[in-house]
């Protein structure tokens, strides 16, 4: 019997294969599932000698995915200034002067994670205090949802923006009464800055994404969907899945926003081992946070603006068919209800003219829609890409920049799931945490840690217990088009699972809070084991 044969008892088996959706045990031969069923026959499938693995209480579920996520910038917010629930500009300050060494790129100070939604006034901060702090030192700080950068006058000064500098297309740069550049940028308005921070070296990339890649592994991800990956880190990764090196299977979207979409376009699709490549990630427009969602009407909190079409109706249109034509699946960010009927039109029309509706076309995020968008998107059978965690991230505050009407068709899972999409459930980290329980949590409640608010927010849009588990499941295989391969656990299918502390199937959804992943296993191989 070969070292490669191993038996996993546990507690409970959930398979979500529906003839035989539960048992106490599974085999695992080559990176492949040999048996599921009682422990007596997996034993039996897997011969004498078999390493057996005894995980106690634990409740075993197919290999977790994350849809929609960014491992880079995960990475980059484990190793730079981390500014998540900063409660004041002065406690943003206080950490960037105890920035360790790994948040400097070249001489440029970066952080993320700060928003002004949590700070006194909930409004936007300026120049000025980090001027006194920085006055030489570049400083780049994204927001919470990477829709909007804070960075200070050295920082402008090295970008050239000035008083005199016009708004890009798709950006803002937002000035005082004066005239003069706050310092805050949104969406586009970002690239000008950006293109003058030098690029990480190799090592710092390096650097990052395994640590992205071990934090995936220790919140219980087998897989995830990268939103738009740059070429360099694209190439990292082939080198790791090549040398075997690379422990999760890594779904990657080409950036298809900037100037790399050449070099993707004339690679074509490419599948590896743990790596593929076979999407494009596209941004219609902002985010809700920064008021860059494109909306059909004013926001509520701020008459005259309607948030920023990234690249024009005509431009996305024309890249969205180019990458169609060459074999590739697209996938569209829309968060405003605005691009979001623009999304749907686009792909609904390219799927057409390019004969490419088996596809899988995504909208990414679908996170404000008309309720007749729902319809169409979900009659197309689109996949929609939606992350639960935004909607309890975005509750205390989303109704005073939408009103309650629009409301209806927002964060709308449930609706989405009844008109015919695919749902794809992610987290859109390092935006939101990776943690995937959280999210489980999040699509049947609709409540934050605590259990506010009572009842749910929205709670007709709740997904049940099963919907959400193969939300994160199911779904994630199915827009990748793995489903034959994975997101179930069923012999001959690959052996990827997780053990957790908790049942999130028939469990309280309010165990799911404090769970705890106990082992995440990739093609048959452990990747994380919790202690004890």
């Amino acid at each position: 019997m070969t070292a490669e044969t191993t038996v996993y008892k546990a507690e409970r088996v959930w398979t979500l294969d529906a003839e035989r959706p539960r048992a106490e045990a599974l085999a695992v031969r080559d990176g492949r599932v040999l048996a599921v069923g009682t422990l007596a026959e997996a034993r039996a499938a897997a011969g004498p000698g078999a390493r057996e693995v005894d995980l106690g209480r634990a409740t075993v579920v197919p290999g977790l995915v994350d849809a929609h996520a960014h491992l880079h910038g995960l990475g980059k917010s484990l190793t730079t200034v981390r500014l998540e629930k900063a409660p004041s500009v002065e406690d943003v300050l206080q950490r960037l002067a105890k920035a360790p060494a790994s948040s400097f790129q070249g001489d440029w100070l970066l952080g993320k994670g700060w928003d002004q939604n949590e700070w006194p006034g909930a409004v936007f901060p300026g120049r000025e205090e980090l001027d006194a702090r920085f006055p030489t030192t570049p400083v780049f700080l994204m927001r919470v949802d990477h829709h909007a950068a804070w960075v200070n006058g050295e920082a402008l000064r090295r970008a050239g923006i000035t008083r005199d500098t016009l708004d890009p297309p798709g950006g803002r740069i937002l000035k005082d009464a004066n005239g003069e550049p706050t310092g805050v940028l949104v969406d586009n308005a970002m690239d000008v800055v950006e293109a003058a921070i030098p690029a990480p070296t190799r090592q710092q990339l390096e650097t990052r994404l395994r640590a992205a890649l071990e934090r995936c592994a220790q919140v219980g991800l087998t897989g995830v969907h990268d939103a738009g990956m740059d070429l360099q880190a694209f190439r990292m990764l082939q080198d790791w899945d090549a040398a075997g090196t690379l422990p999760l299977r890594v779904y990657a979207m080409a950036a298809g926003q900037g100037e790399q979409r050449h070099g993707y376009l004339d690679q074509g699709p490419w599948q590896g081992r743990h790596l593929s490549m076979r999407s494009v990630k596209f941004l219609a427009d902002g985010a809700l946070g920064s008021r860059g969602a494109a909306l059909h009407d004013d926001y509520s909190d701020e008459p005259g603006q309607r948030g920023l079409l990234l690249l024009s109706p005509e431009e996305l249109e024309a890249r969205a068919q180019a990458f169609m034509a060459k074999g590739f699946q697209v996938c569209i960010h829309a968060i405003g209800d605005r691009a979001n009927t623009l999304v749907v039109d686009v792909l609904l029309r390219g799927a057409e003219r390019t004969g490419t509706k088996a596809l899988r076309h995504r909208v990414e995020h679908a996170q404000i829609l008309r309720l007749e968008d729902i319809r169409r998107l979900g009659a197309a059978g689109l996949v929609a890409s939606v992350q639960p965690t935004h909607a309890t991230s975005d509750m205390p505050w989303a109704e005073t920049r939408l009103g309650r009407e629009r409301l209806r068709g927002a964060y709308a899972w449930r609706r989405l799931k009844d008109a015919g999409a695919h749902l794809a459930l992610g987290s859109d980290f390092p935006i939101e945490n990776p943690d995937v329980l959280a999210g489980l949590y999040a699509a049947r409640t609709r409540q934050d840690a605590k259990g506010w608010p009572e009842g749910g927010w929205y709670p007709e849009e709740r997904l049940s217990a099963a919907e959400a588990l193969e939300g994160f499941t199911v779904g994630p295989a199915w827009a990748s088009f793995e489903e034959a391969r994975r997101g179930r656990l069923k012999p001959g299918l690959d052996a990827d699972f997780v053990a957790l502390s908790e049942d999130p199937l028939e469990g309280p959804a309010a165990a799911l809070v404090d769970a705890r992943v106990l082992a995440t296993v990739v093609a048959g191989a452990e990747v994380f084991r919790a202690d004890g």
